[in-house]
This record gives C-alpha cells, sequence and structure tokens, in this order.
C-alpha cells in the first residue's frame, strides 16, 4: 500500500510553509486553568502528557501556515496533589516550562503553600508568607501575572512576578495581562494573604491592556483567574451560560481593551462571546483547554474563531471526542486532533517520573476501608462526602458540640474499592489545621442563614441540624441537636472546624461574628486526623448509607436552591 502523505504536511517536513496571502498571520491561544497539581492520566483523560501532545498538533498546523500558538494558564495551577504538593509545585512549573508556555495567572490557591518549607503560614520573624509562590516563579520560564493584586500601594511584584508582558509570536506582539478572582482574600489562608490588598478588577486590567497597546502589543490577551458561569458543574459537559464574574468584568472593560480571555476558577468547560470578546474556559486538574484562534492583517485582527473547549483523550468513543464519564460505553479508538494523531510525550512522562515515584508509597498506602458505593462530594448542596467530613471532624475532637467543613475543600469523590491515602488527599488536599470557635446558638444560625443566601460552598454540619424557612422576607433558621432537642440562641458552643473557616473563608466565616472566641491548634492537619480515625474504625462505607445522607431529612433543610432568596408576597 502507497502512503500518501498530504501536501500540507510533505512542505512542513521540507522546512517550508503553506501559501497565505502576504501580511495575514493566524494567531492561536490556547489556555488551560486549574490544574491543581494533577499530573497523570485518569485512564484514557487527561495529563500533561496529553496536554503536551494536543499543544504540539496544535504548533504543527500554525508551523504549517506561518503563525504561532499563545499558550497560558488561568491559575490554581499547584494545589492538590501529593506529587505537586510534596514539592510545592514544583513538578507542575517543570512541565509547564517544557511546554512552553508565555504566560501564568495567580490563582488564589497558589499562595496556599505560604511559606518555603513544610509550614503553611509564618512561624518565624524572618519566614516570607508568599515564599513557595516566589520560589515557583524564579524556577519558571514564563511569568506569573495579576494587574490587581497590590502590596504596599504597588502592584504585586517579586522576580517573574508582574502585572503583564509582552511576547513575540509569528511576528505578532502579544499583550497578556493577568488578574485574580475577588474571591481571592476569603479563599486562600489568611496568614499568606496578610499585607496584600485586592483592587477591582476591570479598572486594573483597563489600565494595563491600555499600558501593553501603548507599549506595541498588536493583541491583548486576558488570562484571569475568575470565571464564567454562577454555579460550578462537577462534570466534564460544556456550559452555555454568560454569566459569571469574569462576564461582569469584560463587560465593563472599554471597548476594545482586549481581544480574547482565559478564565479559571470556577472550573467550567465554556466558550462564548460576550461584547466582541470570546472567552474560554477548560475545565479543571488537567483535562481540558480551551482554544481561539486571532486571524491578523498587517498587524490587525480581521477574523476570530471560537472552539468549544476540547478534551485530553488518549482514546475516544467512535464518532465523539469524547472519553470522559460521559463518553459512550463500548470501543475506543486512537484520538487525533488538527488532523494528526495525538501522541503523548515522552519527555512529559520523564519528567514527572520522579515525583510520582517519590509519592507512590504514600499514595497508594491502604487505611483498611472498603469504600461499597462511591461517596460524593458537591461544592454547593449537601452530599455525603461532606457531612462524612463533618462526623470525622467531630470524631477527632469529641468535646465538640458541632463540627462544620466548607464545600469548597471537598474536591474529589471517594471511589468504590480499598480506600487509599491517596484517594483521601485529593479528595481533601488543603494543609487546614483544627480550630476549636465558641459561639452562641444565636451567632451559628446567622453563619448558617448567611450560607444559605450566598452562591458558593456549602456548609457540612455534624451535631446539629439546620431547619431554614422564609419569614417576613427574611431567612430564619431553627437548630436541633441530633436527639432532637433544640439549641437555644443564648447556649455556648463548642466546634470544631478548620484554620480556614475560622479565618478568611469565603463560604461562611465562623470568624466574623461578634460573640466569637477562636483558638487555632499547631498541630497536626485535619486530613491526617481524619485518615487516623478511617484507619482505626476500617469496615465499610457506603455513599448511599442514609445516616451520610438522607435526601427526605436532611441536615441542612431549607426552600428551594442555593442561594436562597426570600421575598415578601
Amino acid at each position: 500500500m502507497k502512503l500518501r502523505i498530504p501536501v500540507l504536511l510533505a512542505l512542513v517536513a521540507c522546512g517550508g510553509t503553506a501559501a497565505r496571502p502576504p501580511g495575514r498571520v493566524i494567531i492561536s491561544v490556547v489556555g488551560t486553568s486549574d490544574l491543581h497539581g494533577h499530573l497523570m492520566a485518569e485512564g484514557d483523560l487527561g495529563g500533561v502528557a496529553l496536554l503536551a501532545a494536543y499543544v504540539a498538533n496544535v504548533r504543527a498546523a500554525r508551523a504549517a501556515d506561518g503563525g504561532g500558538v499563545v499558550l497560558v494558564d488561568g491559575g490554581d495551577a499547584f494545589q492538590g496533589t501529593l506529587e505537586s504538593n510534596l514539592a510545592e509545585g514544583e513538578a507542575v512549573v517543570s512541565v509547564m516550562n517544557h511546554l512552553g508556555y508565555h504566560a501564568m495567572a495567580i490563582g488564589n490557591h497558589d499562595f496556599d503553600y505560604g511559606p518555603v518549607g513544610p509550614a503553611t503560614s509564618p512561624r518565624a520573624p524572618g519566614d516570607d508568607p508568599r515564599g513557595a509562590l516566589k520560589a515557583r516563579a524564579a524556577q519558571a520560564h514564563y511569568p506569573f501575572l495579576t494587574s490587581n493584586v497590590y502590596e504596599g500601594g504597588k502592584p504585586l511584584a517579586a522576580p517573574n512576578i508582574m502585572p503583564s508582558t509582552i511576547v513575540g509570536v509569528a511576528g505578532v506582539q502579544v499583550g497578556i495581562v493577568g488578574a485574580a478572582t475577588e474571591d481571592t482574600p476569603t479563599s486562600t489562608s489568611a496568614p499568606t494573604w496578610k499585607g496584600l490588598e485586592l483592587r477591582p478588577l476591570a479598572p486594573s486590567i483597563a489600565a494595563e491592556a491600555s499600558s501593553l497597546r501603548k507599549r506595541g502589543a498588536q493583541i491583548v490577551v486576558l488570562v484571569a483567574h475568575a470565571g464564567l458561569c454562577r454555579r460550578t458543574i462537577d462534570n466534564e459537559e460544556i456550559a452555555h451560560c454568560q454569566e459569571g464574574e469574569i462576564a461582569d468584568v469584560v463587560r465593563a472593560l472599554p471597548p476594545g481593551a482586549v481581544d480574547v480571555v482565559v478564565g479559571g476558577h470556577t472550573h467550567m468547560g465554556v466558550a462564548t462571546e460576550i461584547a466582541g470578546v470570546p472567552i474560554v474556559e477548560g475545565w479543571k486538574y488537567d483535562r481540558g483547554f480551551g482554544r481561539v484562534d486571532l486571524t491578523l492583517e498587517n498587524g490587525r485582527i480581521v477574523g476570530k474563531k471560537l472552539y468549544e473547549p476540547h478534551l485530553l483523550c488518549a482514546r475516544v468513543a467512535p464518532g465523539t471526542e469524547r472519553c470522559d464519564k460521559g463518553a459512550p460505553a463500548g470501543e475506543r479508538v486512537a484520538a487525533s486532533y488538527e488532523g494528526r494523531p495525538i501522541v503523548p510525550d515522552g519527555a512529559v512522562a520523564a519528567i514527572i517520573t520522579p515525583y510520582c515515584e517519590r509519592a507512590r508509597s504514600r499514595r497508594e498506602d491502604k487505611l483498611g476501608v472498603h469504600v461499597a458505593s462511591t461517596v460524593i462530594k458537591a461544592y454547593d448542596e449537601e452530599s455525603p462526602y461532606g457531612n462524612l467530613v463533618a462526623d470525622l471532624m467531630r470524631a477527632a475532637r469529641p468535646a465538640a458540640d458541632v463540627a462544620i467543613t466548607n464545600g469548597g475543600g471537598l474536591r474529589t469523590d471517594l471511589p468504590a474499592g480499598d480506600l487509599s491515602y491517596g484517594q483521601v488527599y485529593e479528595a481533601y488536599p488543603f494543609d487546614n489545621r483544627f480550630a476549636e470557635i465558641r459561639l452562641s446558638g444565636r451567632s451559628l444560625r446567622s453563619v448558617i442563614a448567611a450560607n444559605l443566601e450566598r452562591p458558593k460552598g456549602i456548609l457540612s454540619i455534624s451535631g446539629v441540624r439546620a431547619k431554614a424557612v422564609c419569614k417576613g422576607g427574611a431567612l430564619d433558621v431553627t437548630l436541633l441537636r441530633d436527639d432532637g432537642r433544640p439549641v437555644g440562641d443564648d447556649e455556648r458552643l463548642r466546634i470544631a472546624t478548620s484554620d480556614f473557616l475560622a479565618g478568611s473563608g469565603m463560604e461562611g466565616s465562623l470568624g466574623g461574628v461578634k460573640d466569637v472566641e477562636i483558638d487555632i491548634e499547631e498541630g497536626t492537619l485535619v486530613r491526617e486526623e481524619l485518615i487516623t480515625i478511617l484507619r482505626k474504625r476500617g469496615g465499610v462505607l457506603a455513599g448511599d448509607d442514609p445516616t451520610l445522607f438522607d435526601p427526605t431529612h436532611r441536615r441542612l433543610d431549607y426552600p428551594g436552591p442555593r442561594p436562597v432568596t426570600c421575598t415578601v408576597r
């Protein structure tokens, strides 16, 4: 059989380019976000070796027509897995260096590691609360960008940390400006944020974009750790929304300020256009990417092509581009992209191998617990896993009346099978410490009501049940102990929670009420104590166990979906 080589491919192999009009060039903007340290594939889905393959195919397509690729990330790159966390994100930056990223936005969780070393907050006078972030920026071959985080009245700055940058791609000057979500001060730990100020996104971005234009940028790309959609959907479906924080920001920008937006933070897969600006977001955990192609003639944009977010797949269901849980069952065939087969990058695999080997023994350590059916987590509604974590926290602190955790701290389900250390770690990856809160029943009612009225992560509770009803246009919460006894307004309650919720936690900070007393522990991490209790208990866990979650008798009973709104009729 004769091998037929497409003319375009033959031209590339001989060092030529496809014919194109003089002065015309295509720039492909490819964006990832919210990798959260996920380096390895999950079956056929995701992983940095597959990301490298897809990026290589886009670059080959642009090389064939004389164009180029701008590769950026929307932040929250590091925090989330043993492979990344054990070296404070070093593995992720090593891979991103190899892939040739041009810039990364700083996300709220990119602050999480605190100083360099095991401590997550400053302990000694010389400890830099952002030392680990600065170490990763110094390691990177690309800048970390944020235009609206300020320190001492000036934009946050350190070696390789800046508001914006300009890069040359295929003869085009591309400006890239970074920005951080308005949630940042309340969605990272308070000690790592100390001394910083968050300024409004739109005016910060507009000023920096204007500066980039004056410095010669022909294209301006906004890479923002702020996203589309008001509600997170925890799957790889494509959402169709035109609302959300970054949508509001784009509408507030002067016309022509930015040409493309790569978003993040909300973990959604979205591609939309608002006020003439294409906006993409490519899910989370290195499972996909967003893409926009810009066509320029003589340095001016004359065309834009917006792609739906694309899954990273080694193999796909025939006739589809799907390899996730939503893919049809049955046969899988090799994936291709831009007319070329997807070939995982062996060099990337070699980069991550030492980090994976270092984490392997801890990841695979069995806890002696069998999960009979998946223990599902949810961000913004009551879930079996959220209730399990709250129950385990109360077991770890038996003197507490109540335990409370937050939906944003629950990152993955506990899968069916023999439970391992690594599975619990990825389901609760944050290095939170225990805090004891003492407050009145009245204050706890107000905290729960405020949480139900917000669109952020839900509070999971153990030790009490809450019933919320609308009265006179306001949400009224009643608290009952597990045995049915009411909690009085003037009762003093001891609550076991995390230092995050005791401090800056946006999902219902317990530290902000008037009558609160707070003790932050300096001992073992919450996650490690939960794992210790699971080891001691052993036995079987089941996601459908009604003691964990009974949809007919919820621990949090409230009218309608969250956020709850009460109106007077």
